[in-house]
């Protein structure tokens, strides 16, 4: 039987960036190489009805092998990696038997991963490590999850014996950018109430996460020669960092943890003439949430009343909502993912996911999805990485969860 280890080093080796600029869905081709991977390789292991829908969405079952009226549960993994660090040409490297300190990561860039910067490697002392070479990220977010469930899958369909109820499997595209299932077929899927696996360390159980905005600004100038400007001259870059400015200097992500919200300036572009940026906008408490909406409304009023109508414009769309209310309407979910870790003599650990993930989507459409971990940490960056013994630990973790949910 293939390993976790091995299976996670081949789908990271698919190139599976998402594009959040793309209207596309999903927004780049190249995910569907690995959603079209994935569906081959679930039909080689035998999975029911396993196939790649026209959005680039994977679904498969494992048909209950019990009687009875028995709940079906699913396990639910994301495809695409983020943009926030290159995706392409990752060349994962092993460290075994991880004794703390620092790892050189690329001795040519002297590019270091310390637990200096990233205490969370204090949780991973005697793991062997997969980490990156410094210049792309890892994909353990989300190719972690999707092979420790293919794990679990490969698991269950090989040892017949073990009893569970109806599994049902999928894999989804575009969650890094929002829209991981906004195509996703739940009556396709058929579970009763869901996971998904897309969190960091072991024991991680995770069920309230952030409300989500994203806010697009245009910032229109006017250009006059330097030398002539006095009086004349609108630089939409300036007026961009006096609008930045206004926004709370103590309430940007490398200042805020736990529940506490944020504003998060991603990128920015502009001349004199014009000026934009993209911000997100997350609170995990919905009036807090409303609240930074409205204060970043005022602040280009303000910008409007001072330099002139339409200087700026202000666009705010939500993006996906706290699962929290949902998910604690179906506390067997919670429950279950806490019992068979205490089975195992992992130690459940729960907070608030300062993010979001697929299952927020499919809570408010009805179906109870939490998240579980997958031993990947420092997502979204060229310091990821994933503990090998953690990974197995998990696919243990969802071997018992698919047997003790036919007990739920």
């Amino acid at each position: 039987m293939e390993s976790v280890q091995d299976k996670f080093l081949r789908y990271v080796s698919f190139d599976t960036q998402s594009d959040p600029d793309s209207p596309s869905y999903p927004s780049a081709d190249k995910e569907k190489l690995l959603a079209a991977a994935l569906s081959a390789e679930l039909v080689q292991l035998g999975a029911a009805d396993a196939h790649m829908d026209e959005w680039g969405c994977v679904y498969a079952h494992l048909p209950a092998n019990l009687d009875g009226d028995i709940p079906a549960v699913g396990f639910i993994a994301h495809m695409d990696t983020s943009d926030s660090a290159p995706g392409a040409g990752i060349h994962p490297r092993i460290v075994p038997g991880y004794a703390g300190g620092d790892i050189l990561l690329n001795k040519e860039k002297n590019i270091v991963l310390s637990p200096r910067v990233f205490p969370v490697l204090d949780h991973y002392v005697g793991e062997d490590l997969i980490v990156t070479d410094g210049t792309t990220l890892l994909g353990a977010d989300d190719k972690a999850g999707i092979a420790e469930i293919m794990t679990m899958v490969q698991t269950l369909l090989e040892n017949p014996e073990i009893g569970h109820g109806k599994i049902c499997i999928a894999f989804t595209p575009d969650e890094e950018v929002g829209r991981g299932v906004e195509h996703f077929d739940l009556e396709a899927f058929g579970a009763d109430f869901a996971y998904t696996v897309d969190g960091g360390v072991l024991g991680q159980i995770n069920y309230e996460n952030f409300n989500a905005a994203s806010a697009n600004v245009a910032i229109h100038g006017l250009s006059v020669h330097p030398g002539s400007a006095k009086n004349k001259m609108i630089n939409a870059c300036q007026l961009l960092t006096e609008l930045h400015a206004m926004l709370p200097a103590n309430q940007r992500p490398e200042h805020t943890e736990g529940y506490e919200g944020f504003y998060h300036l991603e990128n920015f572009s502009g001349t004199c003439e014009l000026a934009q940026a993209h911000y997100i906008i997350r609170d995990h408490d919905s009036g807090k949430f409303a609240a930074r909406k409205a204060e970043f409304e005022a602040i280009a009023a303000l910008m409007n009343a001072r330099y002139g109508a339409g200087t700026v414009e202000l666009t705010i769309k939500d993006s996906y909502y706290n699962m929290a209310q949902g998910v604690l309407k179906a506390p067997q979910t919670l429950g279950l993912a806490r019992a068979c870790m205490e089975k195992l003599g992992i130690e459940p650990r729960t907070s608030p996911i300062r993010g979001g993930t697929d299952g927020a989507g499919l809570t408010l459409r009805g179906l109870p999805c939490p998240n579980l971990c997958t031993g990947g940490e420092n997502a979204h960056g060229r310091f990821e990485f994933a503990g090998i013994q953690s990974m197995e630990k998990i696919a243990q973790l969802l071997v018992e969860m698919a047997k003790e949910a036919a007990h739920v």
